[in-house]
């Protein structure tokens, strides 16, 4: 944030000062983990589950942070207020205002691949002028308003990512941080045990569209029926994108192939711009439909198509365990994308597989998928019978949901000798380790609580990697 001093946060925050709160001047950024705080930042004290945050302000202020915003009295500089959530919320609002127009936001949202285009999306626009995106996935109530303080006198382009639990959170994300351009990506099964069918998941995602800045753009799949009907949904302009080089959109991608290295190159067509090669240095063919909607957003906000094409082509891996491919001593290749998952996710992963593992044996580690509600059942079935039609010489199942992803792939031909179904990830190392042979393509992927990380990690290590 620009340097603010704790007077005028307090009077942002309707917080009452104490210990010389008035006159600290918060240079840097605001941060929950007393760890990572820098001098001049803000340390923000929530109270969770597990840990509170008033239980290391004292950390906090030896390591140099110039005020702490609480919710009871403390050491050092403070400023108290009844709820940190909605104090850092209204900090963010207003710093924002201050801002702009100078400071323009670029939303994304979607079912699948919000991460991803996030992190393409700052690496194109970096290269431009000076941005400001979240590490990892902060895309709720309290992860959208740090990464908004993170911006400066100096920032151009904010990129923000915005997830949604129920009705109202996009719109409530996007009234602290109006998008100049708003991006929607899918509209998937995620989360769909929560919103109840796909039709309530379209109107949650489509309210980023619908709450734009004034002479905002809206950034559409066109390749969605959900996502392009929230076309209509929208004041503002609308950038259309799809894979499919005869649909009559504005950016496009023809000429699409994928590699034996699992990465994707394609001619990007925008409208009254020439066409310019990309070559993906992300896994898997569905990163196309990210890369075109980051085309489309940067070219709303002036980027021009070469500029997007180089930043495109050059844009590495950002955020960790998602389709991260590591080479083994032995030869085998481990893919850690366990991160998190749903069916969209899991189908683009083993896609991405059978790219990479064209002429190898093929191992999948596949965890619960979460958020299914009554549709969980089902799903697990059919991920089994993907893993069965992809051709998967060995498969562990992982978690409650195990049983249904064994079924599935018997019932699909798979060889009942070559399933296990485990309860946990400690199990499944066990099993993976017996299975994996060297030269092996191994996929292992699950939402994030099964820890599948950990089956990764072990795996990568028994086979003679290094992890990333």
């Amino acid at each position: 944030m620009k340097p603010v001093d704790g007077a005028r946060i307090a009077e942002i925050v309707h917080g009452q000062s104490a210990n010389g709160a008035d006159d600290a001047i918060v240079t840097g950024i605001a941060r929950i983990d007393s760890r990572d705080i820098a001098p001049g930042d803000l340390f923000v004290a929530f109270k969770g589950e597990g840990l509170d945050g008033h239980d290391f302000v004292d950390q906090a202020v030896q390591a140099g942070a110039a005020l702490s915003l609480v919710q009871r009295p403390v050491a050092g500089p403070h400023i108290v207020v009844s709820d940190t959530t909605q104090a850092i919320s209204e900090l963010a609002r207003v710093l924002l205002q201050e801002l702009r127009p100078a400071c323009r936001v670029v939303a994304v949202t979607g079912s699948s691949g919000k991460t991803t285009t996030k992190d393409l999306l700052a690496s194109v626009l970096s290269a431009a002028a000076p941005t400001v995106a979240p590490p990892g996935s902060f895309n709720n109530e309290i992860g959208l308003p740090l990464t908004v303080l993170r911006a400066d006198g100096g920032t151009r382009f904010l990129v923000l990512e915005m997830g949604a639990r129920a009705e109202g959170n996009i719109a409530w994300l996007c009234s602290l941080a109006p998008p100049d351009v708003s991006i929607a990506l899918n509209v998937g099964s995620a989360h769909v045990g929560e919103f109840g069918s796909l039709e309530a998941t379209a109107r949650v995602k489509g309210e980023i569209v619908e709450n734009l800045a004034p002479g905002g753009t809206a950034i559409i799949n066109a390749d969605d029926p959900r996502v392009l009907a929230m076309a209509q949904r929208t004041a503002g302009p609308v950038l259309r994108f799809s894979t499919d080089p005869s649909t009559k959109v504005e950016v496009s991608a023809s000429q699409i192939a994928v590699g034996p290295d699992g990465r994707a190159r394609f001619t990007l067509r925008i409208t009254g711009q020439p066409d310019t090669a990309v070559h993906l240095q992300l896994i898997g063919r569905h990163q196309v439909h990210n890369a075109l909607a980051v085309a489309a957003a940067s070219f709303a906000l002036g980027v021009s198509s070469e500029d997007i094409a180089a930043g495109l082509s050059s844009a590495p891996p950002s955020s960790p365990m998602r389709l991260q491919v590591v080479p083994c001593v032995n030869g085998s290749l481990v893919i850690n994308d366990s991160y998190n998952a749903n069916p969209e996710s899991m189908r683009a992963g083993l896609q991405a597989m059978r790219d990479l593992a064209a002429n190898h044996r093929r191992g999948l580690v596949l965890g619960d998928m979460l958020e299914l509600g009554e549709f969980a059942t089902a799903e697990h079935v059919a991920l089994g019978a993907s893993a069965a039609n992809l051709q998967a010489d060995w498969l562990v199942a992982v978690g409650s949901h195990a049983g249904d992803v064994l079924q599935g792939a018997v019932e699909a031909g798979m060889g009942a000798n070559a399933v296990v179904a485990v309860d946990n990830a400690e199990a499944a190392l066990i099993a993976a380790t017996e299975l994996m042979s060297p030269g092996d393509v191994v996929l292992v992927k699950a939402s994030r609580a099964v820890a599948l990380e950990k089956v990764a990690e072990g795996l990568i290590a028994a086979a003679g990697g290094v992890q990333p």
